[in-house]
């Protein structure tokens, strides 16, 4: 079960040594400057649960008050100084960012996006694959992106019997593909 990104079919965790991206700015909501947030946190109002968010890794901080959770992880929230439309709407796309060390330890079997972005995949006889690009969540469960040498991206379901072994300390991740994956299917 990976802890961060789940609302994300874009996964934008950010690798950036030290930084994780908990949410991003999507559009204003209304004419007072409110602004909806897609949450990337295992519950969408934990989003100000971990500290002082940052308009990036070492940006400037902001002050996000949440004030409406709503479906899908979407959370409604005033930003500090932004008091119109106009102040919301050039927030759209900012990434709301904490420092790695202000989340608490992954329990076991969880891990963060930012922790996995960037290990080695192996097959279980270590054979190398490529690595972890990113993980997506388009409504189905979790997929695993795995950049292939060569620059092909390989999607595999992100499920205990694709992915048998995590070691974040040793850098890698054993993956066992499907067979369809693998595999050349004639076309129809």
């Amino acid at each position: 079960m990976v802890k961060m990104g789940r609302k994300s079919p874009d996964s934008p965790i950010d690798t950036a040594k030290g930084w994780v991206c908990l949410g991003v700015i999507t559009k204003p909501k209304g004419v007072r400057g409110q602004v909806r947030i897609t949450s990337f946190t295992g519950r969408a109002g934990d989003l100000v649960a971990y500290g002082p968010l940052f308009d990036g890794p070492n940006g400037r901080a902001l002050g996000v008050t949440l004030r409406e959770t709503l479906k899908g992880g979407i959370v409604i929230a005033a930003i500090d100084g932004v008091t119109d439309r106009d102040g919301a709407e050039a927030l759209r796309g900012v990434e709301l960012h904490v420092p790695r060390e202000a989340l608490p330890e992954a329990e076991d079997d969880d891990y963060y996006h930012a922790d996995l972005i960037g290990l080695a995949v192996e097959d279980a006889d270590g054979v190398a694959i490529g690595s972890v690009a990113a993980l997506h969540n388009f409504g189905a469960g979790e997929i695993l992106e795995v950049a292939l040498p060569g620059g092909d991206n390989l999607m595999l379901p992100f499920t205990r019997e694709v992915v048998p072994e995590i070691d974040i300390a040793g850098g890698r991740i054993v993956v066992a593909p499907p067979r369809e994956t693998t595999a050349e299917k004639p076309r129809p």
